[in-house]
């Protein structure tokens, strides 16, 4: 009996929180006058869903693959980041696949229960893949720890992968 070659990948991440910067979640324009401080675009979302993904395929983390003092990523989209991630892995893995995504948002505001179908879509198209295969939450902080205080947001991603 041939032994499935399934691979669970766990990624995080946290940026503080700035005025007057654009708040992007999996790929989609979260309404906010707040946003995630960072070098590339801040998608929070996406950077975890990239180092879960890194992490499945035994291929490193976001920073050894998009490191931040390297020019090249100031403001960059991190959908692009996803596809040069995307194209690594199936160099290494050709029959690779993500079997599912789940994801969690922790951020006291605003309420993204209008942007969970649009984020999920987004992740799904941009793994070429079903949408009811990804899952996207959302938690407060409960006005405790920096995410409860608005000074952050923090994300985690779990995916199934099957590297063929």
């Amino acid at each position: 009996m041939e032994t499935p070659n399934l691979r669970i990948g766990l990624g995080s991440d946290l940026h503080r929180l700035k005025e007057n910067v654009p708040l992007n979640l999996g790929g989609i324009r979260i309404e906010s006058a707040w946003g995630c401080e960072a070098h590339s675009d801040g998608d929070a979302l996406l950077h975890a869903l990239i180092d879960a993904l890194l992490g499945a395929s035994h291929l490193g983390d976001i920073g050894e693959h998009f490191p931040p003092n390297d020019p090249k990523w100031k403001n960059a989209p991190s959908k692009d980041m996803l596809a040069d991630v995307l194209l690594l892995i199936e160099e290494k893995h050709p029959h690779f696949y993500v079997v599912n995504v789940d994801a969690v948002i922790q951020l006291e505001a605003p309420k993204l229960l209008g942007y969970r179908h649009a984020i999920q879509a987004n992740i799904a198209h941009l793994l070429g893949m079903d949408v009811e295969r990804i899952s996207v939450k959302a938690k407060t902080g409960e006005g405790l720890t920096p995410i409860g205080t608005h000074e952050a947001l923090a994300t985690q991603v779990v995916v199934l992968c099957d590297l063929g």
